[in-house]
């Protein structure tokens, strides 16, 4: 049987997928997506969207719960668990099938299964999806992560017995238990214990470092430590988990947590077992699929986007490796950058940053200065913040004065970073970045204010 040939095929539908068959089907090239699952990828199906969905609905409980100090008097606010799932599954659906209708509108062929790469053949790289098999020009692996899964005792009995979740789990949970425990205290781990202690699990984050929200600026991660203290979250950092005893407890170096339900969230990893790339002679490094400034892999026409490149697991860093490999394909000059790429963690309040840190600045040998402002310096953040305790720490160059790192803490963190990312890549001294005029009241006045305290 004659193989059916496309110039683009991409292995995964998540955020690097899609965004690269819509750019180049855009760009006049014939694209085949394979996708086992639904569109979107962990991101929008077990990730970003279900979880951020999720925390709004526990935002406006907590809002309620705090509202006297603004002169708003409620009843009695519950959140009801089974509602918060009913439309996170809604917004997870609208936005799938948007994702769908955009790849029909395209052009793009969408095969809804797995497919393997099978070798290298005179018309591009041969790909089976055990159906059929195809050809492609060119293609992109793009097969995103998976939970790592730690070799603690009792892990893998804790998995088959549903005792122990990952996050794909936790947001699927039709009961909230009464006693959680959740292994790691970065991005994933923190927001997921937001939402079950909203819904009103007992939380506890056990954290292997000395530190939550791991690479996040030090300052910052302290007022967020205090916040979700404050608001009755349980923390043991410095510490390992050294077994789990499935349905009754973790098992730590210096105490017994006892745990309903044991949430592992102490990381992704690259996936592509399955994918066939070996077959093809990519090259893989540390576990995952490294590629250059374009996101070439070694293998001549071949491309790795997203995850599954290890660099930065971020959607939108996603996004635009997608578009800087499409581009490299249609001969448009483009190239990946890293150094300003924001992040930010969903917690309440949200934590925000891009760049450099004061730490990561000294390690290289950066000569900055460092300002740190209160968040009160906003009159938007005053009038909407009792008692609020969020920062913004800014890091310039010393020699040049350009713009090398924004971090803050605050309830519109996520909305502000955008700014101070563009900032940072354009690459200009604080002193003509003065010159940009913010829009008053906002939280984001802060950085123009930073800006000026840098003089």
């Amino acid at each position: 049987m004659k193989m059916e040939k496309y110039d683009l095929i991409i292995l995964g539908g998540g955020p690097a997928g899609y965004t690269a068959a819509d750019r180049a089907s855009e760009g006049g090239m014939s694209v085949a997506l394979f996708e086992g699952r639904s569109l979107g990828g962990t991101c929008l199906n077990e990730g970003c969207i279900p979880t951020k969905t999720m925390l709004y609905s526990a935002k406006l409980y907590e809002g309620a719960l705090k509202s006297e100090p603004y002169g708003v008097k409620c009843g009695v606010a519950t959140l009801d668990h089974g509602a918060v799932l009913k439309r996170k599954d809604k917004v997870v659906k609208i936005l799938t099938a948007g994702v769908a209708s955009k790849m029909k509108s395209r052009g793009v062929v969408v095969m809804s299964r797995r497919a393997r790469v099978t070798g290298k053949t005179g018309d591009g790289y041969a790909v089976t999806d055990g159906v059929r098999e195809y050809v492609g020009t060119r293609l992109l692996i793009a097969t995103g992560s998976e939970a790592v899964i730690p070799p603690i005792p009792g892990t893998r009995e804790g998995l088959e017995s549903g005792h122990v979740i990952t996050s794909k789990e936790a947001l699927s949970a039709r009961e909230i238990p009464p006693l959680l425990v959740v292994v790691g205290g970065g991005v994933i781990g923190l927001e997921l214990a937001c939402y079950f202690h909203a819904a009103g699990s007992r939380v506890t984050v056990v954290e292997m470092l000395d530190k939550i929200a791991g690479p996040a600026e030090a300052d910052v991660s302290k007022i967020l430590l205090g916040n979700l203290k404050k608001r009755g979250i349980e923390f043991r950092l410095g510490r390992h988990v050294t077994g789990i005893e499935p349905g009754k407890s973790v098992i730590t170096e210096e105490e017994v947590i006892g745990a309903d339900k044991v949430l592992l969230a102490i990381g992704r990893k690259p996936s592509f077992d399955g994918a066939g790339i070996e077959n093809i002679g990519v090259r893989t490094a540390g576990g995952a699929i490294p590629t250059d400034e374009r996101m070439r892999t070694n293998a001549p026409d071949v491309y790795a986007a997203g995850d599954v490149t290890g660099r930065v697991m971020l959607a939108h860093a996603a996004y635009r490796e997608a578009e800087v490999a499409v581009n490299d394909m249609l001969d448009i000059p483009d190239a990946m950058r890293y150094d300003a790429i924001p992040s930010v963690i969903y917690t309440n309040p949200e934590v925000a940053c891009v760049g450099e840190t004061e730490e990561s600045a000294s390690a290289k040998g950066l000569s900055v200065k460092v300002v740190t402002l209160s968040m009160r310096y906003s009159g938007r953040y005053m009038a909407e913040n009792e008692g609020g305790d969020g920062i913004c720490k800014v890091v310039a160059s010393s020699d040049d004065g350009r713009l090398l790192g924004v971090h803050m803490i605050n309830n519109h963190a996520a909305e502000i970073i955008a700014s101070a990312a563009m900032m940072i890549d354009l690459g200009r001294p604080a002193s003509e970045l003065r010159r940009l005029i913010f829009p008053h009241p906002t939280a984001g006045e802060i950085i123009r204010e930073a800006l000026f305290a840098l003089e």
